[in-house]
């Protein structure tokens, strides 16, 4: 069946913002994962702002992991070296397989945009317990980066020669 043949299938996504200074106001990495997901066809069904405090953190991610209505987690903020950056910390231990090639292909990406400063950034991606989650910077521009060359493809039915949306039952043990 060719890319044309093949029938665009629609996830579930949550969108998580990790900040402490960000509102749901002025959350425009928030609003422009939203906003991408749903220009190419897929459902934001959750969406939640959370203070960069583990726990909280852990909280609302096992909840969206243990929820079947959510396929894919999409999170920003968090991912970079202070010591309130946890997002990759506090994910990690629901991790059931990394995608480390999501981490690899992001910072050289970012390498063409921003230089050796992509360094910084700890942008992560795995399965978890059957949802796939990305873990990306809190920039807008890493988030439009992330989106629009990595993760939309491979959230597209559609995107050969493979994509994750055709792993998902097999992911699932369906």
């Amino acid at each position: 069946m060719t890319r044309a043949q093949m029938p665009f299938v629609p996830l579930n996504i949550a969108v998580l913002t990790l900040s402490d200074t960000r509102t749901p106001e002025n959350d425009t990495s928030g609003d422009l994962i939203q906003e991408r997901a749903q220009s190419a066809g897929h459902r934001v069904t959750q969406r939640a702002l959370v203070r960069e405090d583990m726990e909280k953190l852990r909280a609302q991610v096992r909840s969206w992991v243990d929820d079947p209505g959510i396929d894919v987690i999409i999170s920003t903020g968090g991912t970079g070296m202070t010591r309130r950056d946890i997002t990759p910390e506090a994910v990690r231990p629901f991790i059931t397989k990394p995608i480390p090639g999501f981490g690899e292909l992001f910072r050289m990406l970012s390498f063409q945009e921003i230089g050796t400063s992509t360094i910084q950034s700890r942008a992560e991606a795995g399965i978890a317990d059957g949802t796939v989650i990305f873990m990306l910077p809190g920039s807008t521009n890493a988030c439009r980066l992330g989106m629009d060359q990595i993760i939309l493809s491979q959230l597209d039915s559609r995107h050969r020669p493979c994509n994750l949306v055709e792993l998902l039952p097999r992911i699932r043990h369906e």
